[in-house]
């Protein structure tokens, strides 16, 4: 459920799995393999060539409520030590795990609202790169609403590294096609900081994500999901508008010895899914 890619709009990542109703819950197993064209986390790219991201969660219920955990990693399948390359490990090795993130979260629907409270760690295991000196973790609120364009709003504090606030709000609209097994899903996210910029003290230990405080980035995206036997997949293109001067790199330029600067940038990828429910679901009352 990372770091949302995302759903970041697509997703995260991890989609959370709800019950359809608080008192038939029943415990879900779920495993997730996402490969995109970039890593791009909050608009930053990280990594700007191929990435795998598998995750697996595991969600059961608690009261009117559920209760989803999972792990999510990022692995680089190649050696990105090239002059134009951008390697969140510091393209030291092939095959090389990045970054793992731990997350833990409830869910709690409410008519048409489903509110999230949960954390989730980000683990940087190398030497080069991001290392073990990010490492941090963040806690986060969501609010969804099953309403037209599926509106939801979700803040998240670090409370460790960066000591700031991030926020997001998103919609989307789904298209069914007649008689297609596939959906089209259009969405639309945008990221605002508040306080995980460069800190203004020069002295600070502190670290940061983004530039400045403000708007980050706008990212439009197409998914078209579509089910074949027990697996989900889902294809999608993201375009994202950056803001912050942070979004903006997507390679190194080799001519000048910089990071190259774009206005819009774009990434793709899909992701397959899988999901199971344990045991047999509770009898109504």
């Amino acid at each position: 459920m990372k770091r949302a890619n995302v759903l970041g709009a697509t997703l995260v990542v991890v989609g959370a799995v709800l019950g359809a109703a608080p008192a038939a819950a029943q415990v879900t197993v779920g495993a997730d393999v996402g490969v995109f064209s970039d890593y791009v986390w909050r608009g930053i790219t990280y990594t700007n060539k191929l990435v795998l991201q598998p995750d697996a969660y595991l969600t059961f219920p608690t009261g009117p409520a559920t209760f989803t955990a999972g792990g999510w990693f990022n692995i680089e399948p190649g050696k990105y030590d090239g002059a134009s390359d951008i390697s969140e490990g510091g393209g030291e090795s092939s095959l090389d795990v990045t970054e793992f993130d731990w997350w833990g979260e409830f869910n709690y629907p409410y008519q048409k609202a489903n509110f999230t409270l949960g954390a989730t760690g980000y683990v940087y295991p190398n030497d080069f790169g991001l290392t073990k000196d990010a490492n941090t973790v963040e806690i986060y609120g969501k609010v969804g609403l099953s309403v037209p364009l599926n509106p939801k709003i979700a803040m998240w504090y670090d409370v460790d590294k960066i000591k700031g606030a991030y926020f997001e709000g998103s919609v989307s609209h789904t298209i069914q096609p007649k008689d297609q097994p596939f959906s089209v899903v259009l969405g639309a996210l945008a990221g605002l900081n508040e306080g995980q910029g460069i800190p203004s003290d020069p002295n600070s230990t502190e670290s940061f994500n983004f530039n400045d405080n403000g708007f980050t980035h706008l990212d439009l995206s197409v998914a078209v999901p579509f089910s074949t036997g027990p697996f989900s997949i889902s294809p999608a293109v993201h375009v994202v508008i950056t803001g912050d001067e942070a979004t903006k790199f997507d390679k190194f330029d080799v001519s000048t010895g910089t990071l190259n600067s774009k206005d819009v940038k774009v990434w793709f990828g899909g992701t397959i899914s899988w999901s199971k429910t344990l045991g047999e679901a509770p009898a109504e009352e």
